[in-house]
């Protein structure tokens, strides 16, 4: 039987996952409302808090749509779909995804085909990668957690301060991504623009920009804090084809 990363067997197999998780979700669900009701709790609150975080989850909903269809090209619907349903995100599938990728001389997004080998492979590098935040978690959550409740008790100012220098550390790792071909300026790579490293910097730009806009527009318009994400991942994506077409 020849492989192919759209196989249905790959379809039902992420299906039934995805199911198990949504059972999960609607069973706890219904347990919580369950215990609301015993404890006395105002219905039309809590009414209003599920419809709230129901109309929340759609704008995350769509920024988990592009993901998919980005990565699909090379890792076909399923995989993707099971991951950015799961757990995951767009930056952190990408990378995984494309250093396993490297490590087999290939590319995300400009490979045709995939091996069984290679699908494999990919597979096992973005989900024991990602595994290591569920298990870690547990181990020193708490021991983390109560330092931090130390810290904070002890000197506010410095635990907020520690707080944002973890925070800004973790962006700056995804930053390297997004910054690691500015190189090609003075270092030409064979059958590349020398400006194509300006690219994910362009486009980065772009949608930080649109974010600065909604953040402007949001003390008007609230309702626009729950769809900036999207948005402003959508419109960097689009214009990443004219920056692409401008920059090489």
């Amino acid at each position: 039987m020849e492989f192919t990363v759209n196989h249905p067997i790959l379809f039902v197999l992420a299906g039934l996952i995805i199911a198990a998780v949504l059972g999960q979700s609607v069973y706890f669900l219904l347990k919580a409302l369950k215990r609301s009701r015993e404890i006395g709790m105002d219905q039309k609150k809590i009414r209003k808090t599920i419809q709230t975080a129901a109309i929340f989850t759609i704008a995350p909903a769509v920024s988990i749509v592009i993901s998919v269809i980005a990565l699909s090209k090379t890792l076909g619907i399923p995989l993707p779909w099971l991951r950015l349903s799961v757990v995951g995100s767009l930056s952190y599938e990408a990378i995984a995804a494309g250093n396993a990728l490297s490590a087999m001389g290939l590319e995300l997004g400009k490979v045709s085909a995939l091996t069984a080998q290679q699908y494999v492979n990919i597979t096992l590098v973005m989900t024991i990668s990602i595994l290591v935040g569920i298990w870690l978690v547990p181990v020193i959550g708490k021991k983390l957690l109560g330092g931090m409740s130390k810290l904070e008790a002890k000197d506010k100012k410095w635990s907020e301060i520690f707080q944002n220098a973890m925070f800004i550390g973790m962006i700056s790792a995804f930053l390297g991504f997004v910054f690691c071909d500015f190189s090609m300026l003075w270092n030409p790579v064979e059958g590349v623009a020398p400006t194509a490293g300006l690219v994910p910097v362009a486009v980065m730009g772009v949608s930080a920009l649109v974010m600065v806009v909604l953040g402007l527009a949001m003390k008007k318009f609230k309702w626009l804090g729950d769809y900036a994400l999207p948005i402003s991942l959508v419109l960097g994506m689009i214009s990443a084809i004219p920056i692409t077409a401008l920059l090489g």
